[in-house]
């Protein structure tokens, strides 16, 4: 008698499902992340909270690089079940907060400009306070990650910015954690790239698309791409800066990510995506 695929059932470690989740995620799988852990039939609370958390993460993750606005559904059931205080839900929930203020009127917009203040003071005061609570090492460079991306991209202050990137890079180096080693390079780079320094800006870049590589994140190793395809038009190689942004755009379509294919387009139609919006403030 062959059963039903419905009527399966199968014992899985939760780890084991959590770290598959993870790396479809990572590789730009979300559908195929989602459907997994949708299919875990849990009872148990911290399982069920696990679980919640990572589905949120994946919709957050997809928003990011797709463009899509899926993740608040999945952080509001996540609420539901993960304990109050936890630190993983508050930053998430702090890295949601951090993208949809990025977007003023659907556009994106560096620096204060546009911006509610009082969202903005919540927002830098949340990523301090996950700072100073954070359960270990690796968390409380997060945590730096994410006050240098607000100092920079919601204050516009250049020059504070690179202090956290830095501790951030120490802290990864540290526990290890590569996919916080290649956010921290990839910002270090781009403040060496604005400063003149093609050489650091290079070696920077180049380390955070190994280690995005290694850690398996295709759309984040896209995008770390899409920076050596600037420093290779900066540099006058700019036959070599389109042959790698025509693949980032093939490679991004392929995938489903359609703002990273939209960034590459622009670039080959000659638009710098480093450079900040004209009229933003910053």
């Amino acid at each position: 008698m062959t059963l039903a695929p419905s009527t399966l059932s199968t014992v899985v470690d939760i780890d084991q499902l959590l770290a598959a989740a993870r790396e479809l995620r990572l590789a730009g799988r979300w559908e195929r992340a989602a459907l997994l852990l949708d299919s875990a039939a849990v009872t148990e609370p911290a399982a069920r909270a696990r679980i919640a958390l990572a589905a949120a993460e994946v919709a957050l993750e997809r928003d990011w690089f797709a463009g899509t606005d899926t993740a608040a559904e999945h952080i509001t059931e996540a609420k539901k079940v993960v304990p109050d205080g936890d630190w993983d839900m508050a930053f998430l929930q702090l890295r949601r907060d951090y993208g949809r203020l990025l977007l003023v009127g659907g556009v994106l917009s560096l620096g204060p400009a546009g911006k509610d203040p009082e969202s903005l003071t919540a927002l830098v005061e949340g990523a301090r306070a996950l700072h100073e609570r954070a359960p270990d090492e690796v968390r409380r460079g997060w945590a730096s990650m994410y006050l240098g991306l607000i100092t920079d991209n919601h204050f516009a202050d250049r020059a504070a910015a690179p202090a956290h990137y830095t501790a951030a890079l120490r802290a990864a180096e540290a526990g290890p954690d590569d996919l916080l080693a290649r956010e921290a390079l990839r910002h270090l780079g781009d403040h060496d790239h604005d400063a003149g320094d093609h050489d650091l800006a290079l070696d920077r870049w180049r380390r955070a698309t190994a280690l995005g590589a290694r850690a398996g994140t295709v759309p984040g190793t896209l995008s770390q791409q899409m920076l050596l395809a600037v420093l290779a038009r900066d540099t006058g190689d700019e036959s070599g800066a389109c042959a790698l942004a025509t693949e980032i755009a093939r490679w991004a379509e392929a995938i489903g990510a359609g703002r990273l294919r939209a960034q590459a387009t622009a670039f080959l139609a000659g638009t710098d995506p480093t450079a900040p919006p004209p009229g933003d403030g910053s």
